[in-house]
């Protein structure tokens, strides 16, 4: 019970500032709109192969969004040695790990929400179709890039150029989520059924959210504290 209480508390707090401020969730729906804006002009959505590979830019763009909120995780903490009484308080890195993770995801499925409906009109794409197996994918790479995101985020945040560091160590470890995703999110944005040897992508994904979260909890400390 006092481990759920800690997570909550990190959770509202983060959420609390980032509403505060909303300089993550600003600067990457934004980002994201503008990049969803860009691509519908390289390609043209009344083309099929767009429409085929049309899973592959949505996670494209969620990925390079979520990036921005990522970075902020930590970095919002530096600022008075935040983050240094953040790590003297008698929290465990794990219930810090799930505590920021869940602001994390809970912003970035922010942006997710509002950016579909902009990439269903900018692609000309009906993605309501399959629409609860497709917030199942949603979610679940979402927690994936989230789970991985805040570890390296604590990893690289007195980094000068962490901006730069964060996309090149979180983009390597997430192909194997990312093949899943985009796999998964052009067969139902096309409105197709899942079926048969598809179902592996979701046991990957499920695997992938598994393990990854289990390594966060696990190493939060030696990564806090080095």
């Amino acid at each position: 019970m006092r481990f759920l209480r800690q997570v909550m508390v990190v959770t509202a707090k983060d959420l609390r500032a980032e509403m505060r401020t909303k300089e993550a969730i600003n600067a990457s729906f934004a980002f994201a709109l503008v990049v969803l804006l860009l691509l519908s002009f390289a390609f043209d959505p009344t083309e099929e192969t767009t429409r085929d590979i049309s899973g592959g830019l949505l996670w494209i763009v969620f990925t390079f969004a979520g990036t921005l909120v990522l970075n902020r995780s930590f970095a919002r903490e530096l600022p008075n040695d935040c983050l240094d009484a953040l790590i003297a308080a008698p929290v465990p890195g794990a219930a810090l790990f799930l505590g920021k993770g869940l602001a994390n995801f809970v912003l970035i499925l922010a942006v997710e929400l509002v950016a579909l409906p902009v990439f269903g009109i900018f692609y000309n794409v009906r993605w309501t179709r399959q629409f609860w197996p497709l917030m199942l994918v949603l979610v679940l790479g979402t927690w994936g890039l989230t789970s991985i995101g805040t570890v390296f985020s604590a990893l690289t945040v007195n980094i000068r150029l962490r901006e730069v560091m964060l996309p090149l160590l979180v983009y390597p470890v997430l192909i194997p989520m990312l093949l899943g995703a985009m796999r998964l999110s052009a067969l139902l944005v096309a409105g197709q059924e899942v079926t048969g040897d598809e179902t592996v992508w979701f046991k990957l994904l499920f695997g992938f959210d598994i393990i990854f979260t289990s390594l966060s909890l696990v190493l939060m400390d030696t990564v806090l504290l080095g």
